[in-house]
């Protein structure tokens, strides 16, 4: 893969940082913009271009906590959701149960990480406990992938290769949760009867 820091400038510097945050905060309200990519170009930035590892990791980590703050915005006025039978109540009344451990884990999760936060902000849970939580879970992600650019070095390639089969691990293991969920409703379904 051709390096992408080609159309970067040399030096970091204000519109760079402000790339590296608002595409964080992008990937939390338009998940199939690829945010976590950009990340990891921040990473390797840190190692290839001895860019400010503080700086990137703050403004990947600001961008992913006002990203996830707009998601839970849009779960506390979605409320009126709850009215409707079905789904979305059992996707709250898990968030009512186990919410800051699914917001901890919201970074590791690929594609569905906004949902998270629209579900928190529907079981009525707090902002401060969310970003909180939030918080805790984009270090823990950020630090993951900044310890991959360091340990890779400043290789794009052999980056993006372990960052593209993270995800590709990430995404089977979230199928086989859903067919075992599907298995799991099926079973019930058919026991009940």
């Amino acid at each position: 893969m051709e390096d992408p820091t080609r159309w970067l400038p040399a030096e970091q510097g204000p519109v760079a940082f402000l790339v590296l945050f608002a595409s964080s905060v992008i990937e939390y309200v338009f998940p199939p913009f690829p945010g976590d990519a950009i990340t990891v170009l921040g990473a390797f930035l840190v190692t290839a271009r001895n860019w400010s590892g503080p700086a990137v990791f703050a403004c990947t980590t600001l961008g992913s906590l006002v990203g996830a703050a707009i998601d839970w915005s849009i779960g506390v006025r979605a409320k009126g959701l709850r009215e409707r039978r079905g789904a979305v109540d059992r996707l709250v009344a898990r968030f009512e149960r186990h919410g800051p451990a699914f917001i901890v884990v919201n970074r590791f999760v690929p594609g569905v990480r906004a949902l998270f936060f629209v579900a928190a902000g529907m079981a009525g849970m707090r902002a401060g406990p969310v970003l909180g939580y939030a918080a805790l879970s984009a270090i823990l992600w950020n630090a993951l992938l900044f310890g991959a650019g360091v340990m890779v070095g400043s290789s794009w390639d052999r980056l993006f290769a372990l960052f593209i089969a993270y995800n590709r691990v990430a995404w089977v293991v979230l199928g086989v949760l859903a067919l075992a969920g599907v298995g799991l409703w099926a079973r019930q379904r058919l026991g009940s009867r």
